[in-house]
């Protein structure tokens, strides 16, 4: 089949490369991104390695250029080496490189969580002081059957079936899967065709992991016809029906559910009249918005939440505060919980959701208002945002002295704070 006017320069390219480098900026991205650069994160394993390369080679044809990032969690001793073998690959290719070190390891919790969760927030830090918007990971159609099957072994419910998404924002910044649909072994074909060198995790290898074990039972399925198609399958079917209880959930948020100060409120009847699900998706997306966490919180925990608010108490889950009362049902920030202080710059993101723009002020930091923050603000109450909103909203200071109190107008100076994104665009996106 010829190929059309704006695929002609596929042709100085292998047939078996045209299908991934098609792949690697789709369509739905090439008329999302608005920016003339993006960002790819790459870890130095086969597939971003693969990604890498094939941006390089595809971009340029749609006016846009490329920046490589590598996160190193110094979890493993070969990080390191894995990162300037990325920054190596990218200067032959004439791309500019950055590693991005993430050693505030938690004492406690789950380490690989918070480690994902670290490698988030770096990537959209960087992807913002670059000028990027938006960012390719190199998943593929093996790591969606392996986080299937994941899921089957917890039990998952449908939110655990549907793999991962193939876009979705983090930080005001926009993550994009485009090789979903291709298989790891079709990278390595790629990378093998043009003998482009890649790094192996261990890791990956590790019996002590889950998805190293499933990785390595997932060939010995297919003659039962578990193969990466039909998981595939599978997960596109049920995401369909998930996209459908997200826009019920968004629904009813919109019938009965209001924001204020990036504190929830619902209807007290209008909830606990809906269905257990309906309550239950409502109850994670609040707390996830709020909290800014990439997971939900356990099962039985948001049980015992919904449990407490039937019986008119309110509780604490997620770093939230659900709060009852006879006719409304509100979630807020937990104060013990809100971001510390951050170093002020134009368009910082505090505390995960609240986007704070104004100009620059030397020596000054973002943190929640709190209590002397209050005492600043003769009057504050006449805003309308209630106490415990107040308290851990955004604010600028310089030392001791309240400079700006973005959500409140009398107080908010050359500042301003949004969330990002509202609540309703988060049920639909996550």
């Amino acid at each position: 089949m010829p190929l059309s006017p704006e695929y002609r320069w596929l042709e100085q390219h292998e047939p078996a490369d045209r299908g991934l480098l098609r792949s690697c900026l789709p369509f739905e991205f090439r008329h999302h991104a608005g920016a003339s650069k993006i960002g790819v994160a790459v870890s130095g394993g086969g597939d971003s390695v693969a990604l890498l390369h094939l941006v390089a080679r595809a971009a340029p044809h749609w006016g846009l250029s490329a920046e490589a990032a590598t996160v190193n969690h110094h979890l493993r001793p070969e990080a390191a080496d894995e990162a300037d073998f990325v920054s190596q690959v990218a200067a032959g290719l004439g791309l500019a490189h950055q590693t991005l070190d993430w050693s505030c390891h938690p004492a406690t919790g789950n380490l690989m969580q918070a480690a994902g969760q670290a490698r988030l927030d770096l990537l959209a830090a960087w992807a913002k002081s670059r000028g990027i918007a938006h960012i390719l990971l190199g998943h593929t159609a093996d790591d969606q059957a392996e986080t299937f099957v994941m899921g089957l072994g917890r039990a998952a419910g449908l939110d655990g079936l549907t793999g991962m998404r193939a876009r979705f924002d983090h930080n005001a910044v926009s993550f994009w899967r485009p090789l979903l649909g291709w298989s790891r072994a079709e990278l390595r074909a790629f990378l093998n065709r043009h003998g482009f060198a890649w790094c192996d995790d261990p890791t990956n290898e590790d019996d002590h992991y889950t998805r190293a074990r499933i990785r390595k039972a997932l060939p010995g399925l297919a003659p039962l016809g578990l193969t990466l198609s039909s998981f595939s399958e599978t997960i596109s079917n049920l995401a369909d029906v998930q996209d459908l209880l997200r826009h019920t959930t968004a629904d009813a948020f919109a019938r009965f559910g209001r924001e204020e100060a990036g504190a929830l409120h619902f209807a007290h009847r209008p909830f606990t009249d809906s269905p257990f699900e309906l309550q239950r998706r409502l109850i994670i997306a609040a707390i996830r918005w709020i909290s800014g966490t990439r997971h939900p919180p356990r099962a039985d925990s948001v049980h015992q939440v919904l449990s407490e608010l039937w019986r008119h108490r309110g509780s604490t889950l997620g770093g939230c505060l659900i709060r009852v009362g006879p006719q409304e049902i509100r979630v807020t920030r937990e104060p013990r919980a809100v971001a510390g202080p951050l170093a002020w710059h134009p368009g910082a993101t505090w505390d995960h959701r609240w986007q704070v723009t104004g100009p620059s002020l030397p020596d000054a930091t973002l943190r929640a208002l709190g209590t002397d923050g209050l005492a600043q603000m003769p009057d504050w109450r006449r805003s309308g945002i209630r106490r415990d909103a107040a308290l851990v909203s955004p604010s600028l200071w310089q030392g001791d002295r309240l400079v700006s109190a973005p959500l409140f107008p009398q107080f908010a100076a050359k500042w301003q704070a949004s969330l990002y994104p509202t609540f309703g665009s988060f049920i639909l996106s996550h």
